[in-house]
């Protein structure tokens, strides 16, 4: 018969080891900007959580390895948006028709590529964003689309996906007024954050309840890189020179949403 001292014995071994454990590895994803000008303005930023960034500019879509540096381009629809990757693979919210439009005049497709050579694998098209889709985030197979909005609405939208693009439900975030609907998403530990022009941060739930609402520019990229690390993209464009991007860290802040750091 053991004595009866070992199962305690066992915990406290337990909690022992927990409390050296080695702290998580630093993330390989720091402040950087993407080499090359591009006709449009960025739209979207996503890791493969390895060694790879991946920028969307509207009309091209950019691998760079983590310091910015371009491995592999190629030219693609105009309007790629907002991107996330799983398993290997690049998903992009796509619109070819018109964006916020009162008469729902859309195109919407989410278009999915091969993360090492960016070849196109497969088209999906997802008629429920009538107004644009715009961007996208995943939990695990499933996909989580958002898009613009005309002047007007009180409340943002977010429509599921499975693994096959087949459309699952619409779900309604009570925001309150964002300027032409979410153009950036990620998602992690439990929280969706949602960047919107106007310099708007949304955090909700997974279930999508507004958690807070603040003034922060994540309008054109959003990735997080590990527990409380974010990457916001930054962007400027001229007439002669073309479009850059590049990313900013962060942490999350509770008055703030998110903070900058040096």
């Amino acid at each position: 018969m053991l004595p009866r001292y070992l199962p305690l014995l066992a915990i406290a071994i337990s909690l022992a080891s927990a409390a050296h454990a080695a702290p998580p590895a630093p993330s390989p994803f720091a402040k950087t900007t993407c080499a090359g000008q591009y006709r449009y303005h960025l739209q979207g930023v996503c890791t493969n959580e390895r060694d790879a960034l991946y920028w969307c500019f509207t009309d091209a879509l950019v691998k760079t390895n983590v310091n910015g540096a371009v491995t592999k381009k190629i030219a693609v629809g105009n309007h790629h948006g907002d991107l996330c990757h799983h398993d290997g693979r690049l998903y992009v919210a796509v619109n070819f028709g018109r964006f916020n439009d009162d008469e729902k005049r859309a195109d919407s497709w989410v278009y999915v590529y091969d993360a090492d050579d960016l070849k196109l694998l497969s088209k999906h098209k997802t008629p429920e964003l009538v107004y644009g889709a715009g961007g996208l985030a995943n939990i695990g197979n499933r996909f989580f689309v958002v898009g613009g909005l005309p002047d007007g609405f009180k409340e943002n939208y977010v429509y599921e996906y499975d693994a096959k693009f087949r459309f699952v439900k619409k779900h309604i975030i009570a925001s309150g007024y964002t300027r032409l609907g979410i153009q950036t998403a990620t998602y992690a530990d439990g929280r969706f954050w949602f960047g919107c022009y106007g310099n708007k941060l949304l955090k909700t739930d997974a279930k999508f309840k507004l958690l807070g609402k603040y003034d922060f520019d994540c309008g054109i990229g959003i990735v997080i890189t590990g527990a409380d690390r974010f990457l916001v993209a930054r962007g400027s464009c001229d007439k002669e020179k073309g479009c850059n991007g590049r990313l900013l860290q962060a942490q999350p802040d509770e008055k703030l949403g998110l903070k900058l750091q040096p």
